[in-house]
């Protein structure tokens, strides 16, 4: 069984175009979740990720908690 403790999860925030904000976790395939400020979509994000880190088996955690996000870039392209 993998112990508990307090682990930093990299949140990627996103200006939600109807207004608010998106908060994803890409460590987390799947987490997303989103609120009408920044102090409330970071609570969600929070719990979105406590209730989704229930869901794993001990070897997904242990997989998941190998992986780190290094950095997040910009790339100029046309569009």
């Amino acid at each position: 069984m993998l112990a508990s403790y307090v682990r930093d999860f990299d949140v990627v925030l996103l200006e939600d175009e109807t207004g608010g904000y998106v908060a994803m976790v890409p460590a987390l395939p799947g987490c997303h979740t989103q609120g009408d400020t920044l102090a409330e979509v970071m609570e969600y994000v929070k719990e979105a990720i406590d209730l989704y880190w229930e869901t794993l088996t001990a070897q997904e955690k242990k997989e998941l908690l190998k992986e780190r996000v290094v950095g997040i870039q910009k790339v100029k392209a046309l569009a």
